[in-house]
């Protein structure tokens, strides 16, 4: 989908964000602003086949962190985290990478391709590599998560 944005429009989006107030704390500790007043965090789950750990790691740092830093300097991500267990699990429960982004709002998720696109105009290599890597990821789940309030009711 193509947009246009008028040249008032662009004006007035300078002057609002010109004039947008600093972040203030909110309850959970992260940056709430009149801009971003309630943020989207999604979890990404990977549990990679056994002895392939490195070589998944090697693709996801090739690809999916410059998107993940060029989706954070273009406001689409606001931030991202990325977890690795230190102790082993029973292997229903296993996982190898967790790593938690957190958008603005619930369409910072809807500019991967964008961004995707920006990064690696001739995607022909890119999708070899990627579909190398879900070759090796036994399991995968994308989960939306939300921070709960201690003090407030928790659903």
């Amino acid at each position: 989908m193509k947009t246009s944005v008028t040249i008032g429009a662009a004006l007035a989006l300078v002057l609002v964000s010109s004039t947008a107030p600093a972040a203030a704390p909110s309850t959970t500790g992260r940056p709430t602003t009149a801009q971003y007043p309630k943020l989207y965090k999604v979890e990404w789950v990977y549990k990679i086949k056994y002895g392939f750990k490195e070589e998944w790691w090697k693709l996801f740092q090739k690809y999916q962190i410059p998107i993940l830093e060029r989706g954070r300097a273009r406001g689409f991500i606001l931030d991202y985290e990325i977890h690795k267990p230190d102790l082993h699990t029973s292997e229903d429960s296993r996982w190898d990478y967790r790593i938690i982004v957190t958008y603005p709002d619930r369409d910072g998720p809807y500019h991967e391709g964008e961004v995707t696109l920006e990064l690696y105009p001739d995607p022909k290599v890119m999708e070899k590599d990627e579909h190398r890597r879900w070759e090796i990821t036994e399991q995968h789940w994308d989960l939306p998560i939300h921070d709960v309030d201690p003090k407030g009711i928790g659903f």
